[in-house]
């Protein structure tokens, strides 16, 4: 449907707003001071400010609690604006070096990173201020320190318009789901192609956050649950975080229920896009995504997912509730939390040897959920020529529909048992990316002549039909295999003997879903760069046959058993060329060998 149809519903549902968020728009209307108080919640959640806001309002919060509130910038966008954080505590610690002396845990909420998506930094701004008041989780800030980013995409979300998101309702308007170089950061943690996210990564790394909670509003159909809350390591990770991980999640959810919310805790994304007899299939993201990411460090990651059909004013309250109900759990359960996951960083140190999954999809078991959506209709549109769903949210009702529900590995591999080399040639720029990533090396000061190696070649490499955030993207078909080879000095060794071992895995196996290899960061390793003429290959061959009958015989018996190559000049000419001496030995070898011990 045309966007300006949406209009009339969408007045209605935040002129509607005022009655549902009344407990927390009168608490904010009793504040002293007028300037802590939002745009948003001036407007009835009406609205949403613009970023200067932000800069007033950090500033604004650091005057008023000059003791457990520091305003900080940790980046500049690539439009030149100031990437913003609020750091606050009551324990007297607001620097991370002190954190992590004092060992106190730290959450760090981020809101903006798809900027249309704006609920959490509304919602972030106002459980701050109750948190400092001590009207909510009193005593909690005493506990752990608080990192609160509003925005992560800044320059998105100063690209206001008023239907930047057609399927949400509200704010009036919003801003852009990617950034100023059209890049979205929730698919840019393994790359790290954006200017903002390497400020995020060295953010993440100085806090080194037990949890990282990540603020978004779904997109898709309409129903009667108001949020889903997801967290990782669930299925991927260390193991002996995952019973956590659920527990956190379940405990949460329970709190927010008893607040009146209907939250899930799976991502509802149908499996057959706009039908929801198809049911629903449990995501295990890839690590572009922050959660995962975050996951591969040994930390918990939550994805906050509003609804987006419910007015802005809902989503908000919603989005308070799970920050105030956080901060409460962090107070009681966050240490214990970071004891976990340190414990999680001394296992990661002997992953060398052990299976580790490259990446999971689900598995046969299905089982039927009950499920609060609306009444539908699906009939066939004149439109597009397919089955168009139309919901009709007067008629709520239960849906009993598919869910699957289990989680296999798609590809596994084992860890090397001493680590990665990265050769003298792509030392360069891989340290750069490792170091974003908090991922220990070091430089081979002396060359290692004829050192034993596993080296990975690719049988078949597929590229993407087109571009993805910038990206001709890549996956492989190979084995890895013993060699011997030349390490020149200045290449890097990656040992896996480090907390961030998985981080390691994920980034250098060529076969992983998000490695820098898939993202096509290797691409000129598996291009042929040298040739041979057909005069010339044509001579090549005729010497070999005559002269060398084991290659005579292999050519034989390829011509009988493959067809295609018998057709084909080119591919005959290239079985010769590949056993001449001026063949590339190194076209198809990936430039990061595996290592049984360190060089």
């Amino acid at each position: 449907m045309k966007a300006q149809t949406l209009l009339p519903t969408l007045l209605l549902s935040l002129l509607a707003a005022e009655a549902c968020c009344a407990p927390v728009l009168s608490q904010a209307a009793t504040l002293p001071d007028a300037p802590l108080v939002t745009v948003a919640e001036q407007s009835k959640f009406i609205r949403t400010g613009r970023y200067d806001e932000v800069q007033r309002l950090c500033k604004a919060y650091a005057d008023a609690w000059r003791d457990a509130v520091k305003c900080t910038e940790f980046g500049r966008t690539p439009e030149g604006r100031p990437m913003i954080a609020l750091i606050a505590s009551r324990s007297g610690v607001l620097a991370p070096d002190e954190a992590r002396r004092r060992n106190l845990p730290v959450m760090l909420l981020q809101g903006g990173i798809h900027a249309g998506e704006i609920d959490g930094k509304d919602a972030g701004f106002l459980a701050l201020r109750e948190l400092l008041a001590d009207t909510v989780a009193p005593g909690a800030l005493k506990t752990f320190v608080l990192v609160f980013v509003p925005v992560f995409n800044i320059d998105g979300h100063e690209r206001v318009g008023r239907w930047n998101r057609p399927n949400q309702v509200g704010p009036e308007e919003m801003g852009w789901r990617a950034t100023g170089q059209n890049l979205n950061l929730n698919r840019d943690y393994m790359k790290a192609d954006a200017p903002e996210m390497h400020a995020m990564l060295r953010l993440l790394n100085a806090w080194d956050p037990v949890l990282y909670v990540d603020m978004h509003v779904t997109d898709g159909a309409n129903f009667q649950h108001d949020v889903s809350n997801t967290v990782d390591p669930l299925y991927s990770g260390d193991p002996q975080l995952h019973p956590i991980a659920r527990a956190l999640v379940a405990e949460l959810n329970s709190k927010i229920a008893a607040m009146g919310s209907h939250p899930l805790d799976f991502y509802p994304d149908f499996v057959r896009e706009d039908d929801p007899a198809s049911g629903f299939a449990l995501n295990v993201y890839s690590p572009r995504f922050s959660t995962a990411y975050w996951s591969l460090h040994n930390r918990f990651g939550l994805l906050v997912e509003t609804h987006s059909w419910k007015d802005y004013a809902t989503r908000v309250r919603v989005t308070r509730n799970v920050i105030v109900n956080l901060a409460d759990m962090m107070a009681k359960e966050g240490s214990h939390w970071r004891e976990q996951t340190r414990e999680a960083d001394g296992r990661a140190q002997a992953l060398g040897g052990q299976t580790v999954a490259l990446g999971f999809e689900n598995g046969p078991h299905v089982t039927t959920i009950d499920f609060l959506g609306y009444a539908y209709t699906r009939e066939p549109s004149a439109i597009s020529g397919s089955l168009a769903t139309h919901y009709d949210p007067t008629k709520p009702e239960v849906w009993h529909i598919p869910l699957r529900d289990s989680v296999v590995a798609k590809a596994s591999i084992q860890a090397p048992r001493g680590g990665y080399i990265v050769t003298a040639a792509n030392a360069g720029w891989l340290a750069e990316k490792l170091s974003l990533h908090g991922v220990r090396f070091e430089k081979l000061i002396k060359p290692a002549n004829d050192a034993q190696v596993e080296t990975f070649r690719a049988t078949k490499v597929t590229y993407s039909q087109a571009t993805f955030e910038g990206h001709t993207m890549l996956a492989f078909e190979g084995a890895w295999g013993q060699e011997h080879r030349t390490l020149a000095a200045g290449s890097l060794f990656v040992p896996i003997a480090q907390a961030n071992a998985r981080v390691a895995v994920a980034l250098l196996e060529p076969q992983a879903e998000d490695s820098l290899a898939a993202w096509g960061f290797f691409n000129t390793a598996f291009e042929a760069k040298e040739y041979m003429e057909p005069y010339v290959a044509e001579q090549v061959a005729a010497d070999l046959l005559a002269h060398d009958a084991q290659v005579a015989a292999a050519f034989k018996k390829r011509l009988a058993d493959d067809p295609q190559f018998a057709a084909s000049p080119s591919a005959r000419l290239e079985f010769f060329y590949r056993r001449h001496p001026s063949w590339d030995e190194r076209l198809n070898l990936y430039p990061v060998y595996r290592v049984a011990a360190a060089p």
